[in-house]
């Protein structure tokens, strides 16, 4: 497994099982319910060491509501905030340093009624020992 399908699938397990979280999706299925959160995009540089091969990365997650005013979406934000910042995740084959929070807004989407909240994360992950 790579370290971004490790990632992705430390962050979904995470945040599938944390509490009050709606459901996680990485492709939202039709008619999918209000509300949810979508592992969106990711980055990965290099955080080589001289002795381990690793990587600076980042993830964005998507909140989708439809509740009237941005309530909603900023709690389940409060809650991808405590379930990753500073936490332990397992990522298969590879160990996390850290993982941070490094931004969040909250937007109207254009159709008038649906809030998009974005939060986005910077983990630094060590894993494979350099050849």
């Amino acid at each position: 497994m790579s370290f971004e399908q490790a990632l992705q699938q430390a962050v979904f397990d995470t945040l599938s099982t944390y509490p009050d979280m709606p459901t996680v999706y990485d492709d939202v299925p039709v008619n999918a319910a209000f509300p949810y959160v979508v592992i969106g995009e990711d980055t990965h540089i290099p955080f080589d060491t001289d002795d381990s091969l690793g990587s600076e990365s980042t993830v964005t997650l998507h909140v989708w509501s439809r509740y009237r005013g941005k309530k909603e979406a900023k709690q389940i934000q409060a809650l991808i905030y405590d379930a990753l910042t500073r936490q332990s995740l397992v990522l298969d084959g590879f160990s996390l340093v850290t993982i941070e929070f490094e931004y969040s807004e909250c937007l109207l989407d254009p159709d008038g009624i649906t809030r998009h909240a974005v939060s986005r994360f910077r983990a630094l992950i060590d894993g494979q020992e350099g050849s």
